[in-house]
């Protein structure tokens, strides 16, 4: 798959992005397209969160969903979900990456999203898109909601990295290896991150993508950035106290990440439908670009 930059237009000192990506999580799907705990409707608020991801980037290098697929990981969620991304996914010519959650099960998941013999063993997998390596990781524990690497896929993890890629790796996973200020979600953590600490540093692991947590968040594990995306479902109202922090149906999001040669960024990009000014366009955009840097700067910079 050929890696597209998401504009024409560069600026500025950095090359434009080699791979874009979009990284969903959570959206927690139950059969009959049933509002989950009675009162959020996952099913609209996922259509509201595709139409978002066609708007901000017509050919991603891949669409990410970072576990909780389904909520109670029935069959006919499964399908509820895969009908729902896989048009979308085609359009945008975009593969799916689909990534276990404590939510889900993983025969159901197997069968349903995967096409494969239902099993309880791991879901893994290897994307290469165009130079960039996509790992996904399984940290679910059947029948708990903690999450864990036993040794079996950290050697498999080992063995994978040993050769690098030429655009370097991306790890995708549902608990995220970090902290949460929110009490409730350390009872659920990634355990033995210590070992799978040992196995990416010095590797050339560049970001880890997760979810789990229901609201944005970024830090560091063994010298990696980390990036926890909001979920599609409901999202955690975090402008409490972390004692009184809980669910809400507002602030849904995804993020679109732009891998550079040198850095990669994670945008968070909020599903709504605020109103929103209109200054700006590729119009603007070609009328920049037909001037000199220097002419740039003094439409756009000097202060009036």
């Amino acid at each position: 798959m050929a890696a597209h930059s998401d504009s024409e237009f560069v600026f500025g000192r950095h090359e434009p992005a080699s791979h874009v990506i979009i990284h969903v999580s959570d959206p927690h799907f139950l059969a009959g397209g049933a509002r989950l705990g009675g009162r959020y409707d996952v099913e609209s608020n996922f259509a509201h969160t595709l139409d978002a991801i066609r708007a901000v980037h017509p050919h991603p290098a891949a669409i990410v969903i970072t576990g909780d697929l389904a909520d109670l990981g029935e069959p006919d969620a499964y399908r509820r979900l895969r009908t729902a991304v896989e048009p979308v996914a085609r359009e945008l010519g975009a593969p799916v990456v689909w990534v276990a959650g404590n939510h889900d099960e993983r025969p159901a998941l197997r069968e349903g999203l995967l096409g494969q013999e239902p099993s309880q063993e791991p879901i893994t997998g290897v994307w290469d898109l165009d130079g960039l390596r996509l790992i996904a990781l399984d940290t679910s524990v059947p029948g708990w909601h903690h999450g864990d690497l036993d040794d079996g896929q950290l050697e498999w993890l080992a063995d994978v990295l040993r050769e690098p890629a030429p655009h370097g790796t991306l790890l995708a996973m549902h608990h995220p290896p970090l902290p949460s200020h929110v009490p409730l979600f350390d009872i659920l953590e990634l355990r033995h991150q210590d070992e799978l600490a040992e196995v990416i540093r010095g590797s050339d692991v560049r970001g880890i993508l997760a979810g789990h947590l229901h609201y944005s968040a970024h830090g560091m594990f063994a010298g990696v950035p980390v990036s926890v995306s909001s979920a599609t479902c409901y999202t955690m109202n975090v402008a409490r106290p972390a004692a009184d922090v809980n669910g809400m149906d507002a602030a849904q999001a995804f993020q679109i990440v732009h891998v550079r040669p040198d850095t990669i960024t994670h945008t968070v990009v909020p599903v709504t439908d605020a109103p929103t000014g209109d200054h700006f366009s590729t119009a603007w955009l070609e009328r920049m670009a037909r001037l000199s840097p220097e002419e740039r700067l003094e439409a756009f910079s000097r202060k009036r």
